[in-house]
């Protein structure tokens, strides 16, 4: 009896402990609860992709408009990602093709769809995007600056947009129709509202770069944060049996053990989203730690970035983690192309040209004539996927 006792104790101790450690963040209005987003996720399989951009555009511009769409890549690219297991796309939108012909962004989204379910592959769609050149333009996009990572990505909204209230109105009209359209679509793996929605391009358009044509940091930080919230309920009030979500990138900043060591802005996109999203560009020590850490918030996890060479965030040491955990992993890149996003970030200080371009890759996994940069990473991901 003295010995059941004990275990008795020991059991309620060890209860108690998991249950003081585990996530008290609150849920935004609308927002699935954790049983709901959990069933969800039993009944997805490990999902593996990567950020797909086809590698004859520069941007989601180029992408997506009319004179740029390209089926045909988009279909070839596709069939090299089935070959290899992907079951997953990353897939970013733009808000300024849907003002420009919404009917046609909306045609042009079901085609890529019915090519993603022809290879088997069911996409995350991202909405919005704070990263790289502020002041986005439809038209001829620029070719790319030679030598330099992400030479010609665009943020959606751009910079006027985010800082101008009367444009508000036209946000919520292209995320309310682009999920109006497709939020019985079950083609659509989930919706991914704003990437990375606090970076400010320090290190490209930003305050350690030339360019500088970004919004100050303060003033881009907390438009965004007034925003992405009311982003999310025009997303919710489209009514999307799919998932939302914004996904968590700055680990760096705290241990994010406990509720108490996240920052307000990260809770705020936790506290948001159906399903935890991270990126993360660092080793499998570093996956390891920040695994648990999201996990006790008691929601499915998936990493919607992954994969650079250069700082030993690998395939082979990332996905056989993921596995065992049950977390799905989205690598940066696909095939290289216009992009360039092979080259590292540092390029936008030294520009890799002039035959000093790197030995080792920094994102991708295609080469532009579909073979890969690395055959073992391909066996990697066949494994990881049970695909022989």
């Amino acid at each position: 009896m003295r010995r059941s006792l004990a275990l008795l104790g020991l059991l309620l101790l060890t209860t108690f402990s998991c249950w003081a450690q585990s996530s008290q963040l609150p849920s935004a209005p609308g927002r699935w609860t954790a049983a709901k987003a959990n069933a969800w996720y039993a009944s997805e399989p490990f999902l593996v992709g990567a950020n797909y951009n086809p590698a004859n555009t520069i941007n989601e511009l180029e992408f997506w408009q009319a004179e740029t769409f390209d089926p045909a890549t988009i279909d070839k690219e596709l069939g090299w990602a089935e070959s290899m297991g992907l079951n997953t796309m990353r897939v970013f939108l733009h808000d300024l093709p849907y003002q420009q012909d919404a009917k046609g962004f909306i045609k042009r989204i079901d085609t890529f769809l019915s090519l993603c379910q022809k290879h088997k592959i069911r996409p995350m769609l991202v909405l919005f995007d704070s990263c790289w050149d502020p002041n986005p333009k439809l038209g001829k996009q620029r070719d790319p600056q030679p030598g330099i990572h992400n030479s010609g990505w665009v943020q959606s909204p751009g910079a006027d947009a985010l800082t101008d209230v009367s444009q508000y109105p036209r946000l919520e009209a292209y995320v309310k129709g682009i999920v109006g359209a497709f939020k019985n679509d079950k083609r659509v793996l989930m919706w991914d509202i704003w990437n990375e929605p606090d970076n400010t391009n320090d290190n490209s358009y930003g305050d350690n770069h030339t360019i500088k044509t970004e919004l100050p940091k303060a003033k881009k930080i907390a438009v965004i944060q007034a925003l992405l919230p009311q982003a999310f309920g025009w997303a919710r009030a489209a009514g999307p049996t799919q998932p939302l979500t914004s996904g968590v990138w700055q680990f760096w900043r705290n241990d994010w053990s406990t509720d108490a060591t996240i920052p307000a802005f990260d809770k705020m996109m936790l506290e948001n989203s159906d399903v935890i999203t991270f990126h993360q560009y660092a080793d499998a020590a570093a996956l390891e730690k920040i695994i648990p850490n999201l996990k006790r918030m008691g929601r499915p996890v998936i990493c919607t970035e992954f994969m650079a060479r250069g700082v030993n965030s690998k395939f082979q040491t990332h996905l056989p983690i993921a596995r065992r955990e049950k977390v799905g992993m989205i690598c940066w890149g696909f095939v290289a192309g216009k992009s360039q996003t092979y080259l590292p970030w540092d390029s936008w200080q030294k520009p890799y040209v002039n035959g000093n371009e790197p030995k080792v890759w920094f994102h991708e996994i295609l080469k532009n004539d579909g073979t890969p940069y690395d055959p073992a990473e391909v066996v990697a991901i066949k494994a990881a996927m049970g695909k022989k």
